[in-house]
């Protein structure tokens, strides 16, 4: 019997493996595309147009598999999600990531998985494994470094603090969708958050008819990616691998997305990045190795 759980247990955990995997190289390649379609695109139209893509993406699919959609229950952490890190986080981010490169907005975005890890401890029972905090400060010296690298002056100016912002409403975001994903599916929960992320950013929908006239295809193509990989795609991987893990660790393994967003700006954008940087993405691996490990939990 316990051959038998292990052997039906060994595809789960490739499947959660997968999800994150692919929801990480996605949401690397959202910092580059931002970076691409922010040059023609506001904020907050660009954050309209990526949510509006991804809406009917996920749309269709609910309607395709007949996915019940959240109830009263879930009402709270479907808006709170919603608002915070779809609605709120899309438009502070294509801000700062007009004041700051792409590499440098990863980098500071990514001292979300510290709170989420912190705020899950706190308010989802998650307690403190000692593993997860370590890793979790490891990680967070390697982000440094490499914000640090690829920074002209790593001063506290306006594009930083909406990237602070940003990590703050994400990680609220996070927390705020765990509980929930246990009730609904993962699709379920991604388009209703998803859709009230819409209507937070409807407000913009004169400007972004404006714009859109006027925008290259070039620019038009890198928001329609947004929508349906980093958005519609890797939200969904996202809220399936949260589900079956906790949000702590879910957050560790995000930490790998600033090295991979540095990499992308170097291969995309022409960023190369420097020794620096490549120190602190190797710390950042460290640390995701050590948090992933198992530990017990403190208060």
């Amino acid at each position: 019997m316990p051959a038998d759980r292990s052997t039906r247990a060994n595809p789960a955990r490739r499947l959660v493996r997968a999800a994150v995997g692919f929801t990480v190289v996605a949401w690397a390649s959202a910092f580059v595309a931002i970076r691409s379609a922010g040059e023609e695109f506001s904020p907050g139209p660009l954050s309209l147009l990526r949510l509006g893509v991804a809406a009917l993406c996920l749309g269709a699919a609910v309607a395709i598999r007949r996915e019940h959609l959240p109830g009263r229950g879930e009402l709270v952490g479907v808006l709170v999600c919603g608002i915070s890190w779809f609605g709120i986080y899309n438009i502070v981010l294509n801000a700062g990531e007009r004041r700051v490169d792409a590499g440098t907005a990863a980098m500071i975005v990514y001292i979300a998985p510290i709170l989420i890890a912190l705020l899950a401890g706190r308010f989802l029972g998650e307690g403190f494994p000692r593993p997860l905090l370590f890793g979790c400060g490891v990680s967070f010296v390697g982000v440094v470094l490499i914000a640090v690298a690829v920074s002209d002056g790593f001063r506290l100016g306006r594009g930083v603090l909406l990237c602070l912002v940003a990590a703050v409403t994400y990680a609220i975001g996070v927390v705020a969708q765990k509980p929930v994903l246990g009730r609904r599916s993962s699709l379920s929960i991604t388009f209703a958050a998803c859709m009230v992320g819409v209507v937070v950013c409807i407000p913009f929908a004169p400007q972004l008819a404006d714009e859109v006239g006027g925008a290259s295809a070039g620019a038009i193509a890198w928001s329609i990616y947004l929508g349906i990989v980093p958005t519609a795609f890797a939200f969904t991987t996202w809220a399936y691998a949260l589900s079956r893990t906790t949000a702590g660790r879910m957050a560790s393994a995000s930490y790998l997305v600033p090295p991979l967003a540095v990499l992308l700006g170097w291969a995309i954008l022409g960023e190369t990045p420097a020794p620096l940087a490549l120190l602190g993405g190797a710390v950042v691996l460290a640390g995701v190795l050590v948090a992933q490990r198992r530990g017990t939990p403190t208060r």
